[in-house]
């Protein structure tokens, strides 16, 4: 009877390890993610505003700079559909409420662009940029996933 128990308890304790492992391994991947699209938001907006200027007098500049907010909005609904792990939900909501508003920030300016109205003053005060703002300044708490 005692080696039963015995294996019975080890069992649990090894399936319990098994579990807290993927959890942790979960977690590294999740901000691994993060942390990439992370920079791939500062790269766009590292980016965008010299696109939207040159945009006002270049036809060429004007469409690489839509080419370049229909990627970004892309990218936001890839993340957005990300599974978090149970330590990285509040994280995940607050990315994708920012996501949120950077989205609508960019279907705006693209709104914009359509209709011929490229103003690069805009796009710096616009949402897009204070969204930016907000997503990169979770990077910290992302990071600490991974710590």
């Amino acid at each position: 009877m005692k080696k039963i128990m015995a294996i019975a308890l080890l069992s649990i304790l090894t399936l319990s390890g098994c579990s807290a492992l993927e959890e942790v391994n979960s977690s590294l991947e999740y901000a691994d993610n993060a942390t990439e699209y992370v920079n791939t938001v500062k790269e766009f907006s590292n980016e965008v505003p010299a696109l939207s200027q040159d945009a006002v007098t270049n036809a060429e500049a004007r469409a690489n700079l839509e080419k370049e907010l229909e990627l970004m909005k892309t990218e936001i609904e890839e993340f957005n559909a990300t599974e978090p792990p149970k330590i990285a939900e509040g994280i995940h909501k607050k990315i994708v409420s920012s996501n949120q508003q950077l989205s609508d920030g960019i279907e705006l300016y693209l709104n914009n662009i359509e209709n011929g109205q490229i103003d690069p003053k805009a796009l710096e005060d616009s949402e897009i940029m204070k969204s930016i703002d907000n997503i990169t300044g979770l990077a910290k708490q992302i990071e600490g996933l991974g710590n």
